[in-house]
C-alpha cells in the first residue's frame, strides 16, 4: 500500500486522460483552465495528508472518482444554474453542500467562470482547504462558508443547490431546501438510481412540496460505475 499512496505521478499521462475525459463530457475549455483543474488536483494531495481531506489518495483514483466524476455532472449544473425560469437575482448561483474537499463547486468554477459557486461544509479544516484553492487558482466566482446549511440565510436564493456526498435525499431537503431561488432546481449526485431514498422522500411526506424532475444517469469516462443526479423542483400551487 506504501508503494501505491506515493507512486510517482505521469503529468503528461494524466493531462491526456483528463483531456479525452473532457471531451467525452463535452466540456470544451482552454489550456488555461486545464491547468487550473491540475493545480487543484495538486492542492488536494498536498492538503490531504495533513487534513485527510478524501479517503482516496492515489493520483490516478483522484482523477477519475474526484476529478471526472465532478466534471461529469457540470453540464447539467451549468444548464440549471442559467436557466431562464430562474428568478433574475439567483440566475448564475450554486451552493455545493457539504463540499468537503471542493467537489463538485471547484470543478464547476474553474470550469464555468460565469456562475457563482458558494461551497458550505461544517468542517472547517475543509473550508480552510476551499478558501486557499480559492486565493492559489483566482477564482473570482468561488467562496467557501463554514457552518450548517441549514442555519445559513440568502435572499436571493440559488438557482441550483447541489451536493455530492452529502446526505439522504430527505436531510438534502429538508436543510438546504429554504435557499432554493423560485424556478431554481435542487441537483444531488448519487451513485446507483437511489429507490430507497425516493421512497422515503415520499413517506417523509416532501413530495406535496417538492416534484420529481428527472434521474438521468450520468457518464463519467475512466468510470466503471453507476452514477445519477436527482433533480427537484419546488412545487407551484
Amino acid at each position: 500500500m506504501r508503494a501505491r499512496l506515493h507512486a510517482p505521478i505521469d503529468e503528461a499521462d494524466q493531462r491526456r486522460r483528463l483531456e479525452a475525459g473532457l471531451e467525452r463530457i463535452g466540456l470544451a475549455l482552454t489550456g488555461q483552465q486545464v491547468d487550473g483543474l491540475f493545480d487543484y488536483l495538486a492542492l488536494l494531495r498536498k492538503w490531504n495528508g495533513t487534513y485527510n481531506l478524501t479517503a482516496i489518495r492515489h493520483p490516478d483514483e483522484m482523477l477519475t472518482h474526484h476529478l471526472l466524476d465532478s466534471l461529469a455532472a457540470v453540464p447539467s449544473l451549468a444548464a440549471a444554474a442559467r436557466a431562464m425560469e430562474v428568478v433574475a437575482a439567483a440566475r448564475g448561483r450554486v451552493l455545493d453542500v457539504g463540499s468537503g474537499g471542493g467537489m463538485p463547486g471547484l470543478p464547476l468554477a474553474i470550469a464555468c467562470p460565469d456562475v457563482s459557486v458558494l461551497m458550505v461544509d461544517i468542517v472547517q479544516k475543509k473550508t480552510a482547504f476551499l478558501t486557499q484553492c480559492r486565493a492559489q487558482l483566482g477564482l473570482a466566482n468561488a467562496a467557501a462558508h463554514w457552518g450548517p446549511v441549514e442555519q445559513l440565510h440568502d435572499e436571493q436564493g440559488y438557482a441550483v443547490i447541489t451536493s455530492r456526498a452529502f446526505a439522504e435525499l430527505t436531510d438534502f431537503v429538508t436543510l438546504s431546501g429554504h435557499l432554493l431561488a423560485p424556478g431554481g432546481k435542487l441537483i444531488a449526485m448519487k451513485g446507483v438510481y437511489p429507490h430507497a431514498e425516493l421512497e422515503r422522500l415520499e413517506a417523509a411526506g416532501l413530495m406535496a412540496q417538492w416534484q420529481l424532475e428527472e434521474v438521468p444517469r450520468l457518464a463519467v469516462p475512466e468510470l466503471d460505475a453507476e452514477r445519477h443526479l436527482v433533480v427537484l423542483a419546488r412545487r407551484t400551487h
